[in-house]
């Protein structure tokens, strides 16, 4: 069985995330790009607010078991708007990689010299 390239695999989730974005109603979506990439943004950070719910990050609170199938639904949720995002802004997942990339070697020699 062969493995599919990271851009394989990110190819095939740019074109269900095309499908659903065609699905939803676009009279409800921004007009402008960066309006746009500003309310994808905006579901971005509640979307993480609601995968951080699924910890127990309040100190003061009694600790309830975590819920690993909730937090990946989550995280799931973010990727869905990452994606839209990044197709907002021309990003294919081949630049995605590459990019990816780039910032992992700036982001690794940070911490080598002490960042």
């Amino acid at each position: 069985m062969s493995q599919k390239a990271p851009e394989d695999r990110l190819e095939a989730m740019f074109e269900l995330q095309k499908k659903l974005a065609g699905m939803v109603d676009s009279n409800r979506y921004p007009g402008g790009a960066e309006e746009r990439v500003s309310a994808l943004a905006t579901a971005i950070v509640h979307e993480a607010v609601e995968l951080q719910r699924t910890t127990n990050w309040k100190w003061w609170k009694t600790p309830t078991e975590f819920d690993k199938k909730e937090a990946r639904e989550e995280l799931i949720d973010i990727w869905h708007f990452v994606i839209q995002a990044s197709i907002e802004l021309d990003l294919a997942p081949e630049d995605i990689i590459k990019e990816y990339r780039r910032k992992n070697e700036i982001n690794c020699k940070r911490q080598t010299d002490g960042y």
